[in-house]
């Protein structure tokens, strides 16, 4: 009992203290350690790769999904507290207005991504962290099975570059793509345990907009990728970039999530 209760109150310290009253403390530093175990993935990526080409990728895709759900987290910290300060997001606070324009003009979605609550910042969630990882790292084998399938099916040489390329982002775009965004809110519906009623409820908010999203983003990201990338380098390159997408289908999914705390319940209407 006493060991919780300690945890609790350096988890809510720790959740308190904020850089220049701003940035959460807490989510920097858990920042920093992931941009460290990158680099120094990145130092040795060939040598790793060479010997177990699968799980450099897992171990890769993982904590660059976890890199892109702390930066999701952080803007939404970011942008509650601000509107808890009285009298709410002030002229001189740059970082919160930016983040409020970008949601703003998120044309891809008719919600707002952070929603405008005055509670408390949210504290760190270490188990959306998780599920964020294992979600990354689940994906990779998967991923990787596609790079390779699309390398082979459609070679690139010297003599037949553009069209081979174009063929795989549209095999990509076409078929993996809508798999993948299916996969995403269906895994992390679940592991948030929601039942089927949850994912048709999480399908039918998010999938169409989310996948309109992937088209106006990774097809020109896929043309670099396959046109310019080797083999090796396909699925590292496509995470780094996904770093933003990642934060974006995070903050997608936590404020489908919000919206359902929010909404009046009716007594006579079952929730699963």
């Amino acid at each position: 009992m006493s060991w919780e209760l300690t945890r609790r109150r350096f988890v809510r310290a720790a959740n308190s203290k904020f850089i220049f009253d701003r940035i959460p403390l807490l989510h920097a530093v858990i920042f920093f350690i992931e941009m460290a175990i990158i680099a120094r993935l990145v130092s040795r990526f060939n040598a790793y790769y060479d010997e177990r080409p699968v799980l450099t990728m897992m171990v890769t895709n993982a904590v660059l999904g976890g890199i892109a759900d702390t930066v999701a987290q952080t803007i939404t910290s970011i942008r509650q507290r601000a509107l808890r300060k009285p009298g709410g997001v002030s002229k001189d606070d740059t970082i919160a207005i930016e983040i409020h324009e970008l949601d703003r003009k998120n044309t891809w979605n008719d919600r707002e991504l952070i929603p405008e609550s005055k509670d408390l910042p949210p504290p760190f969630d270490f188990e959306r962290l998780t599920r964020f990882m294992a979600y990354g790292f689940g994906m990779a084998p998967l991923q990787y099975k596609w790079f390779s399938f699309l390398s082979r099916a459609f070679p690139i040489t010297k003599t037949s570059a553009f069209a081979p390329a174009m063929k795989r982002v549209a095999f990509d775009q076409l078929i993996f793509a809508p798999f993948g965004i299916a996969c995403f809110f269906t895994v992390m519906t679940v592991a948030e345990g929601g039942g089927r009623r949850a994912v048709a409820h999480k399908l039918r908010d998010m999938y169409v907009p989310t996948l309109k999203a992937n088209f106006m983003v990774w097809p020109a990201v896929q043309i670099i990728n396959f046109r310019l990338m080797p083999v090796q380098f396909q699925l590292p390159f496509v995470s780094t970039v996904g770093i933003a997408w990642t934060a974006y289908l995070s903050l997608t999914n936590a404020s489908e999530d919000v919206e359902q705390k929010t909404a009046p319940c009716s007594p006579n209407i079952r929730l699963q």
